[in-house]
């Protein structure tokens, strides 16, 4: 099969599409025939820019790149995007749904020193530490979102008899890391949810899996309080010296999507070059 025309007249639906994994995943599949829907939130210059990128990737292969610039969180937003996509899209064409969402809270638990009185006489507290609705908004955003995003393509029969969700978790799921608590906790939600829907969703034709990606220098890798040191740290720690790079988690996404792959369901992947065994 000549790969450029693999995935002809398919689409996938990206969810965090304007950098890291959701951008390099858009370029991957793209390269390989499939139409991509990409949903960010970018201001207005960084959106001038993205959709340059965009046209020029959908010029060089032949394929359709929808860029949405709304709130993918908020149900007026898929509202919108499903009332706009689903007269552009056949039915049952979406092979893949993406989840690569990256907003949540980056808070400690507690204030370091307990000797430090808390701002504003503690009512300013919740701007400085995690609060309860911090850490139901990051999880909606980076776990439970994927299951809204789920029942409405499926409700819409815009999802491929055979099609693939996958979502993005981290290292952070399953140890500390600075200020990360909101995230590990949506990490960790998302993985259990995953392994849910591979089962309950089995019955629409639908694999679900997860991959753990290996430490990436991503803009929201750089907004975790000591990125720099998680960094060096995991040059030392991967067996091939090097930390891992967006394409490299493009790269499995697109196996995950191929017909020789439609056996894997309710996995979790390591895409870290080994990191994880150090």
């Amino acid at each position: 099969m000549n790969k450029k025309l693999q995935f002809s007249g398919l689409w996938a639906v990206i969810l965090g599409g304007s950098s890291g994994f959701g951008f390099a995943a858009a370029e991957k599949l793209a390269g390989h025939g499939m139409n991509v829907a990409v949903l960010y939130r970018e201001t207005s210059a960084a959106e001038k820019l993205l959709r340059k990128k965009f046209v020029k990737i959908a010029g060089s292969n032949q394929v359709t790149i929808l860029p949405y610039n709304i709130n993918a969180l908020d149900l007026a937003g898929r509202e919108t995007f499903i009332k706009e996509f689903a007269a552009l899209a056949t039915k049952h064409s979406v092979k893949l749904l993406l989840h690569s969402i990256a907003r949540g809270n980056l808070k400690p638990l507690t204030l370091k020193d307990k000797n430090v009185s808390p701002p504003d006489g503690g009512e300013g507290l919740d701007r400085v530490i995690l609060s309860v609705e911090d850490i139901q908004l990051t999880s909606y955003a980076m776990s439970t979102s994927l299951l809204d995003w789920t029942r409405v393509l499926l409700k819409s029969d815009l999802f491929h008899h055979d099609g693939r969700i996958i979502g993005i978790t981290s290292e952070g799921a399953h140890k500390y890391w600075e200020g990360y608590a909101a995230v590990s906790i949506a990490k960790a939600s998302l993985e259990s949810l995953a392994k849910y829907m591979a089962v309950e969703f089995s019955g629409y034709g639908l694999k679900t899996n997860i991959i753990q990606a290996g430490l990436t220098e991503t803009t929201s890798l750089k907004m975790i309080p000591g990125s720099e040191k998680l960094i060096e740290m995991g040059i030392k720690r991967n067996p091939f010296g090097r930390i891992t790079k967006p394409e490299d988690v493009a790269g499995v996404i697109y196996l995950l999507c191929t017909d020789e792959a439609k056996w894997i369901n309710g996995a979790l992947i390591h895409a870290d070059g080994g990191e994880h065994c150090l």
